[in-house]
């Protein structure tokens, strides 16, 4: 730190000489049509001063404190190729003339269709995606191997997950508190009002935020920045939707200093690549902005992008084999139309307004505030509809239906042939022929089963639930930039967020019946409480029966507060540029129960303790020009981040029971790049190390052989909470671009990372079957890999680019390295203690590492191509684009789970020493051979 301070000194007196007056000026134009282009950055390179392109394509650089020489003018804008002209300074007004700027068609159309095929992934809610560069590729040939290519198979950069990623619009940072990640379908479908962005990878300078690990992104959407015209856009794939039709305009400056922009877009399948897999949604971006005068200007932008997608499950070995890689058992036909029973619906409509000062030359101020507030609502069939029953002063409830999953560990062939010697070859050949010839979810049947019910008087047995979060989010912030001059900058602002989230279970379809018994059906008595008393879901309404649109189950609601204050020193000179950053952040959660849970009748209505956390950050880099083709450059990075709020509440939607021991996660992470760039070749080579400590992790489960429980079952619906775990991330990335000819360009890209669990942490266990906590102490995870996507990736390519605007590329992708997610449960005390608590007798040390060796998913090779014409017809352009992935059809798993259910050594051994067994784990599979076209005109 002192060598980094005592640089910033001696460069910042150097970079204070007084220089007289110098103007840079020139008009830009498009290369092609010759139009004037707007909002082009144009700025030297080694200074913060930046200028951009007015409505007439001129810009204008204005300097007081630089001195004559050679410089490097940096002109660049999403959707052309970047220029770097050389100038000479040697007089103080220097007029440039037209330049010309270069459309890069391919980049633009390979963005377009792969921000598309990624989006299902991107928003998935049980393969976690990560941070996807996929929008902010730009020049960087690693991070475009690693947005367009490696995205598909659950490739995450350095490893980090998406909480760790920013993603912000017109500066306001939009990643849930929730989780800590983007959802990304609230702006989905918007592509081409997403062009203009602010992209920082990894730890580096932000302007208007103190950033993230992972890095962040801020899209620009101001109406004034969108160029004048519009853009038609049909595309057809076959991956999580089938058809799109996007339609954009903008109208520039119109009279009175107006602009305005509209985009309205839709993508729809009856079923994706995956069986049963609909998608509907449908998007709406409006920004509108007022120039008041030099100074002022105020910009409001509403975007609504409500949509519906049918889910897909993770499926076993044994059902990978009845039915194959599509299957998918949340689905089936009712009638002659596809159902799915598990469907995840967003509508989040966000609101913001923008207002912009440029306060003096050198000095502006942006304060944005927002409004977000709609729905996320996840469905799946309940089973435990029942009756109630008094018989002398006894109550019991009666009823209860089937698991209408058709992959039901109950419904497969391993099911009649777990008990050696008893095995039932009969119903296990019976029920795989059934399987395979029908193996969909039986909605008749269903429906039947209300049927007879009804008939008899009863309630309904099945209904279609929604789990809810319906969130209020505000956010507030005011941002600074102050160019203390041409080589100094001095950024910082302040963050405020505050979400209002109400969680409950409503009743969405009762499947012809209208009337639903609101309890417990998996409820037990204890020594304490009756079953009418356990079983209930709110004391204060007991028994009670509802209704389609109805709440029941759990109802609650999750408040939590942010304020969070940054600044950020930049400075800048011909060979160095540095920067330090520093954030303080205050975060309040805290959980208001509105049932009072028959079975924590003490600890569940009405209001929690409240969490508070203060955090703190500090990041600093530098970078070295050697010469104008190579540097090298350095980050480091200490914060720490408040748990998220699923994981500060043990069970919430039964109790206000907050996790034991909980404190602020903990990151440190260094990085150190070389970069080698020339006009025909670019390098770039990067190592990182990252800690993280304190972390927690919060899952639910079904169990079966526990121990310590203190009652006679070992069975038990869990919620599991991980705790002072350790995670480490370390590897190299490597990117190269060879343009042989004019024409050809040769790419490589290289990801190779290790990332592990790094300590044992702590486990425990809370359950409605049982009182308290069950400590199990250590689980034994050091050394274990994380389940976070191939750990290793590589790439080699070409692109071939014609004069006459058509291209093409292909691309040979390799992966490896990718493990499936361990149970940690089977990694503690438990696994080797009988249920009655003490040690189990025919142990097996060696066995047991063979049982709970990590499995790897297995190398693979991936090849993609990718393609495109572009053509002008008067005043309109047209575009052409087609992408081929897994054009092989490889076969491949993208990852996947150990199931706990079998929780000590006896029953595992048990189950592993089947043919095939009923607790297999579970497994999700990669899309074969899919393609995307895309054609547009744009006016």
């Amino acid at each position: 730190m002192k060598s980094v301070v005592f640089i910033w000194v001696i460069s910042i007196s150097s970079g204070l000489l007084q220089a007289q007056e110098i103007i840079i000026s020139g008009k830009i134009l498009h290369a092609n049509s010759q139009n004037i282009i707007g909002g082009v950055s144009v700025r030297l390179e080694d200074r913060f001063t930046e200028a951009s392109t007015n409505t007439e394509g001129i810009f204008i650089l204005s300097f007081t404190d630089l001195e004559m020489g050679n410089y490097i003018l940096n002109i660049s804008k999403l959707g052309f190729q970047s220029l770097r002209l050389p100038i000479l300074l040697d007089r103080s007004t220097l007029d440039l003339g037209v330049i010309s700027l270069t459309p890069d068609i391919a980049e633009q159309q390979a963005q377009l269709g792969s921000v598309n095929l990624s989006e299902n992934e991107l928003d998935d809610d049980q393969i976690d995606a990560g941070f996807s560069s996929i929008l902010n590729a730009g020049k960087d040939a690693f991070l475009n191997a690693a947005a367009y290519d490696f995205s598909q198979t659950y490739f995450k950069t350095r490893g980090y997950d998406s909480q760790y990623g920013l993603v912000m619009i017109n500066g306001i940072a939009l990643n849930k508190i929730n989780n800590g990640r983007p959802q990304w379908s609230n702006w989905g479908g918007l592509n081409d009002v997403q062009r203009n962005q602010d992209f920082n990878f990894a730890v580096s300078a932000v302007d208007n935020n103190f950033g993230s690990l992972a890095g962040s992104t801020n899209f620009v959407m101001r109406a004034s920045k969108f160029s004048k015209g519009g853009r038609l856009t049909l595309s057809a794939a076959n991956r999580s939707y089938r058809s799109r039709i996007m339609a954009t305009y903008s109208s520039g400056e119109l009279k009175n200093n107006w602009f305005y922009t509209v985009s309205l877009s839709g993508r729809f399948a009856e079923e994706g690549y995956m069986e049963g897999t609909s998608y509907n949604a449908k998007s709406a971006f409006l920004s509108v902005e007022k120039k008041i005068n030099e100074d002022h200007s105020l910009n409001f932008a509403a975007i609504y992008t409500p949509n519906i997608r049918g889910k897909s499950a993770a499926i076993t070995d044994e059902v990978f084999e009845l039915k194959g890689r599509k299957y998918n058992s949340y689905w089936g036909y009712q009638g002659d139309q596809i159902r799915n029973s598990r469907q995840r619906r967003v509508e989040e409509p966000i609101l913001m307004l923008n207002h912009f000062w440029e306060l003096s030359k050198g000095t502006q101020i942006t304060t944005n505030i927002a409004y977000q507030f709609g729905k996320i609502g996840n469905t799946r069939i309940d089973y435990g509809g029942t009756n109630l029953v008094r018989f002398n002063d006894q109550v019991s409830y009666d009823g209860g239906g089937q698991n209408p999953d058709p992959a039901y560990y109950q419904n497969l062939p391993s099911y009649f042939l777990r008990f050696e010697g008893s095995e039932n070859y009969e119903a296990a050949y019976r029920s795989a022929g059934a399987f395979q010839e029908n193996g969909q979810l039986n909605w008749d049947a269903i429906y039947e089963a209300n049927r007879t019910e009804a008939n008899a008087g009863n309630n309904a047995v099945y209904a279609l639930t929604e789990d809810r979060n319906d969130d209020r989010s505000v956010f507030l912030n005011t941002t600074f930039d102050h160019q203390l001059n041409s080589n100094l900058m001095l950024n910082g602002g302040i963050n405020f967020q505050q979400l209002k989230s109400h969680n409950y279970a409503k009743i969405d379809d009762l499947f012809g019946r209208n009337r639903f018994l609101d309890i417990d059906f998996f409820a037990e008595p204890t020594n304490d409480f009756s079953l009418e008393q356990v079983a209930q879901s709110d004391l204060q309404n007991p028994n009670r029966l509802v209704g389609e649109n109805e709440i029941y189950k759990y109802n609650y609601d999750l408040n939590s507060t942010k304020f969070e204050a940054f600044s950020q020193l930049q400075f800048i000179a011909k060979n160095i540029e540095t920067y330090l950053s520093a954030k303080i952040s205050s975060t309040n959660y805290d959980r208001f129960g509105n049932y009072q849970n028959g079975l924590f009748p003490d600890n569940s209505l009405g209001q929690s303790a409240i969490l508070h956390f203060i955090d703190f950050g500090l990041k600093t880099g530098i970078t070295y020009h050697f010469t104008g083709r190579h540097s090298i450059s350095s980050n480091l990075f200490l914060a720490s981040n408040p748990p998220t709020l699923q994981n500060s509440l043990a069970n919430p939607r039964q109790n206000n029971t907050l996790v034991q021991d909980l404190d602020s996660e903990q990151i440190y992470s260094a990085d150190a790049t070389y970069r080698y760039r020339s006009p025909n070749f670019n390098l770039k080579i990067s190592g990182y190390f990252t800690q993280f400590r304190n972390v927690t992790d919060v899952s639910f489960y079904y169990v079966d052989g526990l121990s310590g429980l203190g009652r006679n079952t070992t069975t038990a619906f869990v919620q599991e909470i991980l705790y002072d775990a350790e995670k480490q991330h370390l590897g190299i990335e490597f990117g190269t671009e060879a343009q042989v000819t004019s024409t050809i360009k040769l790419k490589s890209a290289l990801a190779v990372g290790q990332f592990i669990f790094s300590n044992n942490p702590n486990l425990y266990l809370t359950s409605n079957s049982f009182a308290g906590n069950v400590n199990y102490g250590e689980a034994r995870l050091k050394n274990y890999r994380l389940a976070n996507g191939p750990q290793h990736a590589a790439q080699l390519g070409f692109e071939y680019r014609d004069p006459d605007y058509w291209w093409f590329g292909l691309t040979a992708n390799y992966f490896a390295n990718a493990f499936i997610n361990v149970s940690p449960l089977l990694r503690t005390s438990n696994f080797t203690t009988d249920t009655d608590g003490l040690p189990l007798e025919n142990y097996d040390a060696q066995l047991a590492r063979e049982y709970l060796k990590q499995e790897n998913l297995g190398d693979y090779f991936l090849l993609n191509a990718i393609g495109g014409k572009s053509w002008k017809l008067g005043d309109y352009y047209i575009g052409l684009f087609v992408s081929l992935n897994n054009i092989l059809d490889q076969l491949y798993k993208t990852g996947g789970y150990e199931q706990s259910r079998n929780a000590n050594f006896n029953s595992l051994q048990e189950d592993r020493e089947r043919e095939m067994p009923v607790f297999g784990n579970r497994y999700w599979y990669g899309y074969g051979t899919t393609y995307f076209a895309n054609l547009y005109v744009r006016f």
